[in-house]
């Protein structure tokens, strides 16, 4: 088991420096942003100098070394607008992201394990019918089109609930949250929706299909012939299998989850990492967007670690390869 997780880790490291290396070029090779930071009236001296200031003036690769060296070190790089260190930036804005994206999927595993299960135990009953025709819809409506349905029905129409920002906030561990309070619970309800919509429509019928798979199978068959209660074989027996895959997709899109929920956060205007990184692409801040897409990369790499040993508890085959 410890060679096994010695090996995965240094499979981490290597995706990581590749990362590094794809977005280091990538996003240094498109738009330059002197073009957007330097006033037109600028002479050529003051060009300069502000050039060689920013560490424009190095050639690509001795940037990605002096990158790397700073990041080795917990430096990112300073932003080119804020003049602060981006990391620091990315840091303030992170907690609001993370605690949509966090209750987005725990809403989609609330919503969506009972509705798929119970898809999957009745089939050919109406309500179950009703449940997979509403999952295509979770799957094809656009998330801005339905963020702004529920504000226009939730918050216009009914005023049930506020429409935008991130309400009051309590602190915890020295971070403000919204789910602290209840008004940050009324104003996280709504973008954690909209957020979780596609999720709820996928993790529904992930658990309707491995439910459907599992039934027939022989150690279901054995487990009723023992006379055990139908919850019992349902909760113990079949869910117990069908979360394998459940719970990959739901590790992974956590990090997709975080990654995409820009599109929620400017419809909902929730004070996350999506308005601060489209604000950074408008005037090619390239320090905070490398800091931001190695931030999400590393989520991603430890979402999946996290998701393989998780693997481990929930499946003894996996853990014998692991001895093995």
């Amino acid at each position: 088991m410890t060679t096994w997780l010695i090996r995965r880790l240094i499979q981490a490291l290597f995706v990581v420096l590749a990362m590094s290396v794809i977005v280091f070029i990538g996003v240094h090779v498109i738009g330059n942003p002197v073009d957007i930071l330097i006033s037109p009236e600028a002479d050529q001296a003051e060009r300069a100098r502000i050039i060689a200031s920013l560490g424009l003036d190095q050639p690509l690769w001795k940037q990605y070394v002096l990158f790397v060296d700073d990041a080795l070190r917990g430096d990112l790089g300073r932003s080119f607008v804020f003049n602060e260190p981006a990391l620091r930036l990315i840091a303030q804005r992170m907690p609001a992201t993370l605690e949509l994206a966090v209750t987005a999927v725990l809403m989609s595993m609330l919503f969506g394990i009972p509705l798929g299960l119970y898809a999957g135990l009745y089939p050919d009953g109406v309500v179950a019918r009703t449940i997979m025709a509403g999952s295509i819809l979770g799957f094809s409506l656009p998330t801005f089109w339905v963020g702004l349905m529920l504000i226009m029905v939730f918050a216009v129409q009914l005023g049930w609930l506020p429409s935008t920002g991130r309400g009051a906030t309590a602190e915890l561990f020295g971070i403000q949250w919204s789910f602290l309070t209840l008004d940050g619970l009324r104003h996280l309800l709504l973008p954690a929706l909209n957020l979780s919509l596609f999720n709820i429509s996928l993790v529904l019928r992930l658990v309707r299909a491995g439910v459907r798979e599992t039934l027939p199978m022989d150690f279901v068959k054995f487990a009723r012939a023992k006379g055990l209660a139908p919850a019992r074989v349902i909760f113990v027996h079949v869910l117990k299998n069908i979360m394998i895959p459940v719970v990959t997709v739901v590790g992974l899109e956590l990090g997709s989850t975080i990654a995409f929920a820009v599109v929620t956060e400017s419809v909902f205007a929730w004070p996350g990492m999506g308005k601060l990184i489209i604000d950074s692409i408008n005037v090619l801040d390239r320090p905070v967007i490398v800091a931001y897409l190695m931030m999400i990369v590393l989520l991603f790499v430890t979402i999946n670690l996290v998701v393989d040993l998780l693997y481990t508890l929930l499946d003894p085959r996996v853990r014998l390869e692991a001895k093995g």
